[in-house]
């Protein structure tokens, strides 16, 4: 089950954290994977490198999604190289923190730029080659906080919710051609991102969290190989909620 053998994947943001282990996850099951980044390509090359000496298949793509022109020209050149995209999964993002009411049009537009757009062009390529081939996949990476907010994330909440609002509204454009389109929603994720926490904050994190544990990325990993694979033909513009219970 969930094998996906002969698929070709795309990670964006998939070097590091989540993506990383979404990369690893779908090539495992047999996917060769486009390890997307933007600056970082010695880790980009030490995960395809990871995914090939453990017998996947992997290669790193460069490019940066909140450039729309480059975004579009670099994933054409990959569709052309390839013949195809089966599998979208859109997680490259950014977090920037700060009250509401200290919320300027900079960060905002940063946010936007890259979790939202950025999600939204690729996303737009992927599907023209998804529907030349009647089939395809795409997945966003949202989070627990664009369905119930969080105090002074809000920016950061509002591009996450919007790509639950565009995950179900392509899954009904596309649905007919065999296209589904879901969101995975993480909770509190050992990742980067939260590493920076100090230990008084992440105690006060899991007391919301009723599993009372962090997750780890390779459960993201998991949904997506799930929602990517053939198994999950008939779930499109549905929400996984990946948090131990956090929000429900």
């Amino acid at each position: 089950m969930f094998r996906l053998d002969g698929k070709i994947a795309l990670v964006t943001g998939g070097s590091r954290g989540i993506g990383r282990a979404c990369s690893e996850a779908l090539a495992e099951q047999g996917a060769t994977v486009l390890v997307n980044y933007v600056k970082g390509e010695a880790a980009a090359r030490e995960c395809a490198e990871a995914i090939t000496q453990k017998g996947g298949k992997a290669e790193i793509a460069a490019f940066d999604v909140a450039r729309t022109e480059e975004t579009e020209q670099a994933m054409e050149a990959l569709i052309k190289k390839h013949g195809r995209l089966d599998i979208l999964v859109a997680n490259a993002g950014i977090a920037i923190d700060g009250l509401f009411l200290r919320l300027t049009d900079e960060p905002m537009n940063k946010l936007f730029d890259v979790n939202v757009r950025g999600a939204l062009t690729c996303a737009r390529v992927a599907a023209r080659s998804m529907l030349r081939a009647k089939a395809g996949r795409i997945i966003f990476l949202s989070s627990v906080v664009g369905e119930m907010g969080n105090a002074g994330q809000t920016g950061y909440a509002m591009t996450k919710a919007a790509l639950l609002g565009a995950a179900k509204s392509i899954a009904r454009e596309l649905a007919t051609r065999n296209i589904t389109a879901n969101a995975i929603a993480p909770g509190f994720i050992d990742t980067d991102m939260t590493s920076g926490m100090t230990p008084a904050n992440k105690e006060l994190m899991l007391k919301v969290v009723p599993m009372n544990r962090t997750g780890h990325p390779s459960e993201i990993g998991a949904a997506c190989v799930y929602l990517a694979s053939d198994e999950a033909a008939y779930v499109t513009g549905q929400v996984l909620r990946v948090n131990g219970g956090m929000y429900v």
